[in-house]
């Protein structure tokens, strides 16, 4: 048995009565019963506590010794407190207690430890003290762990103050504002917070609630609440010990205080309906899903509750928050129960989903289309949506704009300053939601009759300002908004005789090339930016290959892609996908569902490479996908899957289930068929490895350069096509368009110290002679970049494209290039 020699020996000595020979016995036993807990090591603290009062006193003193000449790192320290412990009951005084307090107060930044914690523990409460707050968190974190030894759940079931663990910002600041007083509400409240370890509060969770906020009054939790939301991710105040394997726990939720989060949310959804509540639910939801890198989501049960919460309060705010969280959320579950609350609210409600998210659009305070006036004191606020982004800015008594928020709006008006300040920011976010819901909306088959669509959409006050910047048809006609009413290319206006005209989204598949030419001219005539890609969209129509391969797609086979940032592009584009991990699993293809045309799009991809820890990250997931063939079946068709790091793609049949065979090409709707084409070129132009400047080395052994060459300067695929077409007419206006020529694939920038190819489908760089490569790693600032070139050439006609970016803010740093600062850049051109 462990330890059972030192047993034995300990009990020799204690017959013979020998202290000094017990204190050396029992630190050899505690050298020994580092990290161990079991029977053994409770027999050596029960037998050294057995001994007698006399013979207690002399192990113990010599026991203290020999703790005070050992390392401050001796893993035997822990238990020689232990020891102490036992052997001091009854006895005066406290033998190292300020010792035990020390190592007690290690646990702080501890997220494991498996010494004798929880002994320390109890013999620090025995002595009448109480643990640190931070000690307190250890505990409560190391019960909420599924594997827990029960001895540290005891001592953290004994600890109930204070209500929350300290460490995190937002709990802080939420015991910052317990008063103190017995019976404090708010005190109460965060404890009943606490409790909520459920998916949804139960009924007797409810009325506790309510009890505890008629106490407090719901002022006070709203007002109390809120600002602690709002600290929700920010830094942890005591940073935790990560351990050398996993992810880094600093990033994660304190487990404890996780589930008051939950109650919070919960809580909030019993209060008066109020507007910031909403906007505080929607954030949190948002953070609670960022990625960390080891874990995934910060923390999905976070994330549902404030869902739960927001779909239980009946306002137009937490309406407006569900249906822009469906256009951000990518997490399958959270996103499962935001269509379900979306789906209930219409039921509710007797209209269709599309109609209930269409009205869920708040004005945001907004008077006309993309615009507003607020007059404060002298001043002036006028907040306009410019593309998609909303911007303040003021003028002054006179009626001249000013750069900054005048001093008596700061001093006299502070309340309506701050709701400008924050209806820019929730501006900001839903137009990015209604921008992206707009490009869904070509495979929606979405119609509308013309009153509901210039009320939810010409008309509206937030939505407007990207509807009058796309191009319709009405009854057949295609139409844009210029000067104040529906036109055609002739600028003739549209004026529907009846209010039951038909309209849709205007889609160039079936237009002919001279109408999407023309639509494109009008555009610039009348100086319109869209809001993302229509007249100048790609267009993926059937190729010989396609028709020769009858039932799939090669088009955008045998690319190397970034895994995690496919996986993210695909959700937002309504795609479903699963992470590949290197086990031996399987896994169905990347797929997006088309009701509405009664199809299933399937891109089939396999993990890239076989070296853990070199194509995997630590948790397994492979960092890299090949990809392979697009194919579509019916909806309803069985599911295909495959090996995750490859092997052929088999339909999974079930109870007798015949195999579907995949749908020709041909018979594909050609709207459709371009819509997934483009997604999945999408997907490949933002995720190829060959799209990073740092991989001319060709990756991991360097067994991707020839890919990562052929990718980063071979021909252009059909977007990259459509920005070349586009810089034809933007580069002339350009300041340094005297420099520059597009000749095939490249621009050419003619600098001083050299002349320059920029790839088009890149971004990469070639420079002359002898085609030599620069490597330029475009920083997140290349969109402001593309900002200032907007004002150089006067318009672009349409916003979001990243690589038009790169391309022009390279364009035009290198035509400067002797002004060219970065020594990175200027040791590679004067190689």
């Amino acid at each position: 048995m462990f330890l059972q020699s030192h047993i034995d020996k300990l009990r020799n000595h204690a017959t013979a009565g020998a202290a000094d020979k017990l204190a050396r016995e029992a630190l050899k036993a505690a050298l020994s019963a580092d990290g161990y807990r079991g029977a053994g090591w409770d027999r050596v603290v029960g037998l050294l506590g057995d001994l007698d009062g006399t013979l207690r006193q002399g192990v113990s003193d010599a026991l203290v010794k020999q703790y005070r000449q050992l390392d401050e790192d001796s893993p035997a320290r822990p238990n020689v407190l232990v020891v102490l412990d036992a052997l001091g009951a009854g006895l005066p005084g406290d033998p190292l207690g300020a010792e035990r307090t020390a190592a007690l107060e290690r646990l702080g930044s501890a997220v494991w430890f498996s010494g004798p914690a929880d002994r320390l523990a109890e013999a620090e409460l025995a002595a009448g003290r109480t643990l640190p707050a931070p000690v307190v968190a250890f505990f409560r974190r190391a019960a909420a762990e599924p594997y827990c030894v029960p001895e540290l759940a005891a001592v953290a079931r004994k600890l109930h103050e204070p209500v929350l663990n300290v460490g995190e910002t937002w709990a802080e600041r939420a015991l910052d504002a317990v008063t103190g007083d017995p019976g404090d509400p708010w005190r109460d409240l965060l404890a009943h917070a606490a409790t909520a370890t459920s998916a949804k509060p139960t009924a007797k969770w409810d009325k506790a609630a309510r009890a505890l906020i008629a106490a407090a009054g719901a002022d006070r939790v709203r007002e109390t609440a809120l600002p602690c939301l709002a600290l929700v991710g920010r830094p942890r105040t005591i940073r935790l010990d990560t351990p050398p394997y996993g992810h880094d726990v600093n990033l994660a939720y304190d487990p404890f205080n996780a589930n008051a989060l939950r109650g919070l949310a919960w809580i909030l959804a019993l209060l008066p309906a109020h507007p910031d509540a909403a906007r505080a639910l929607g954030s949190l939801v948002e953070t609670s899903l960022k990625k960390v890198a080891g874990l995934g989501p910060v923390n999905p049960k976070v994330a549902n509750a404030g869902v739960n919460a927001l779909a239980r309060i009946d306002s137009e705010a937490a309406l407006a928050e569900l249906a822009r969280l469906t256009t951000r959320v990518t997490y399958k579950a959270t996103a499962k129960l935001l269509d379900a609350a979306l789906d209930a609210r219409a039921t509710a409600l007797g209209l269709t989903r599309e109609e209930i998210e269409e009205l869920a659009v708040p004005a945001y305070g907004l008077t006309g289309v993309g615009r507003r006036e607020a007059y404060l004191g002298e001043s002036t606020a006028v907040l306009e949506i410019r593309g998609v982004k909303a911007a303040l800015t003021w003028r002054n008594a006179s009626g001249k704009t000013v750069k900054s928020v005048p001093a008596a709006v700061r001093r006299d008006h502070p309340e309506e300053l701050m709701a400008l300040k924050t209806a820019v920011k929730d501006i900001d976010k839903m137009l990015g939601a209604q921008s992206e819901r707009l490009d869904r909306q070509f495979l929606a088959r979405r119609t509308w009759s013309y009153a509901a669509w210039r009320e939810r959409y010409l008309d509206h006050p937030l939505v407007g300002s990207l509807a009058r910047r796309l191009l319709w048809t009405v009854d057949g006609t295609p139409a844009g908004f210029a000067d104040g009413a529906l036109r055609t290319l002739t600028d003739d206006p549209v004026d529907p005789v009846e209010d039951g005209a038909e309209v849709t989204l205007w889609h160039p598949v079936g237009r002919e090339p001279a109408e999407v030419v023309a639509w494109r001219d009008w555009l610039e005539r009348h100086a319109i930016t869209q809001p993302f890609k229509q007249a100048h969209r790609e267009v993926y129509l059937l190729t010989d290959a396609e028709r020769a391969t009858g039932t799939y797609s090669n088009r955008f086979a045998a690319h190397i892609v970034r895994q995690h940032q496919f996986h993210s592009l695909a959700a937002v584009r309504g795609w479903r996908n699963k992470l590949r991990l290197c086990v031996d699993d399987e896994a169905p293809p990347a797929t997006r569902e088309l009701p509405q045309w009664g199809l299933r799009a399937e891109y089939w991809i396999e993990g890239e490479g076989e070296e853990y820890g070199v194509d995997t990250t630590d948790s397994g997931s492979y960092l890299r996908l090949r990809t392979d063939q697009v194919r579509f079946y019916p909806i309803d068709a069985p599911e295909n899957s495959a090996h995750c790091y490859g092997g052929e793609y088999r339909m999974w049949l079930r109870d007798r289930v015949e195999p579907v065979e995949p749908l020709p090409l041909a018979e594909i709707p050609p709207v459709v068929l371009s819509e997934v084409l483009r997604d999945v070129d999408l997907f490949v132009g933002v995720a190829s490895v060959g799209n990073d400047p740092t991989w001319q080395d060709g990756g991991p052994g360097g067994r991707f350069r020839e890919y990562w060459t052929s990718y980063g300067f071979g021909e252009l695929n059909q977007s990259a096509e459509t920005r070349r077409v586009l810089l034809e007419r933007l580069v002339p206006r350009l300041a340094i368009a005297g420099q520059c020529t597009i000749e095939g694939r490249f621009l050419h920038v003619r600098g001083e110290l050299r002349t320059y190819k920029i790839h088009l489908g890149s971004g990469n760089i070639l420079m002359t002679p002898n085609d030599q490569y620069l490597c330029i790693v475009p920083k997140s600032s290349s969109s402001a970049a593309a900002a200032g070139t907007t004002a150089s050439t006067g318009y672009l006609p349409f916003e979001g494209d990243r690589t038009l970016a790169v391309v022009l803010s390279k364009a035009l740093m290198l035509a400067k290039d002797t002004e060219i600062t970065d020594p990175t850049i200027l040791s590679q051109i004067r190689r």
